[in-house]
């Protein structure tokens, strides 16, 4: 995880020449213009290209920074750890493939789950990264979320799910595709005790996570140009037998067609947060 203090303002300033004579470390392109960009520019804009509007894949951790209060996450459940219960066996082993992927991201699963402030309001949060298998939702990460809701009814806190997944982890086999069932069972439970279940869809948000609880907020919000949907494109032409409109699984065209409410910048989705947290359940922190 990078650093909010990695490259000191007095570095920063002091490159203004042609791109060769910028390290490489100050400055990263843009994956559809080819555009250099500041990466201290894009760090302080929430990885938003604040030109383009273009949304740079983030992990976990830089997302409850941007999110919560200084310093108010506390991180829950890390003590869950996936197992290979199929010993399932390809090129590499899933066994081989969690340890890989703890070493690359610095997590121990695909989720981050814990307890937070936002403006001085609790919440139960879970923010899933993609870097880690695609952020699959295998056992633990299906357990981790539900846990995170059963805190949230236990405490009377709001809970929050930032999503982004590629689906079931098919390593685990059946194990995984009950986990749909269950956080949904969770939210049932949750949504009967009347708190809220702010859900945030981020590209790209599929499978199963996109046919269960990422879709049964109270509210749901995408982040702009977000890739979700269930099945890929030619699979449900294949079994419908219809031709599909252009762009038929963006955040643009599911906001126009009501299955989510908002459509918000990453870089305004605390301000977004904290109003809707205010209105649904913080009523004593609305400003008269």
């Amino acid at each position: 995880m990078l650093e909010d203090n990695e490259y000191s303002q007095k570095s920063y300033f002091r490159y203004r020449g042609t791109p060769k004579d910028i390290p490489s470390q100050l400055w990263i392109r843009h994956p559809q213009t080819g555009a250099l960009l500041i990466r201290r520019q894009l760090e302080d804009n929430g990885w938003v290209d604040p030109k383009s509007g273009y949304h740079f894949p983030i992990g976990a951790q830089r997302r409850i920074q941007i999110l919560v209060d200084l310093e108010s996450f506390q991180a829950q459940d890390e003590e869950l750890i996936s197992y290979d219960p199929l010993n399932f066996s390809e090129k590499i082993d899933y066994a081989q493939k969690l340890v890989e992927n703890q070493k690359k991201t610095g997590l121990t699963e695909a989720v981050l789950c814990g307890s937070a402030c936002m403006d001085g309001m609790k919440v139960e949060l879970a923010v899933m990264d993609f870097r880690f298998l695609g952020a699959s939702m295998g056992s633990v990460v299906g357990e981790r979320i539900t846990r995170t809701i059963e805190r949230g009814l236990e405490k009377g806190h709001p809970v929050i799910i930032i999503s982004a997944s590629g689906g079931a982890r098919m390593y685990e086999g059946i194990l995984s595709l009950m986990q749909m069932a269950k956080t949904a069972a969770a939210l049932a439970r949750l949504g009967e005790h009347k708190i809220p279940f702010i859900s945030v869809l981020t590209h790209p948000t599929t499978g199963g996570v996109t046919a269960s609880f990422a879709t049964l907020g109270d509210i749901i919000l995408a982040e702009p140009g977000a890739l979700i949907g269930f099945a890929g494109p030619r699979v449900i032409e294949k079994t419908t037998g219809q031709k599909l409109p252009s762009g038929f699984q963006t955040a643009e065209f599911l906001l126009e067609h009501g299955l989510i409410d908002q459509i918000v910048p990453r870089n305004e989705l605390r301000d977004r947060l904290i109003y809707f947290l205010k209105v649904l359940f913080y009523k004593d922190k609305i400003a008269i």
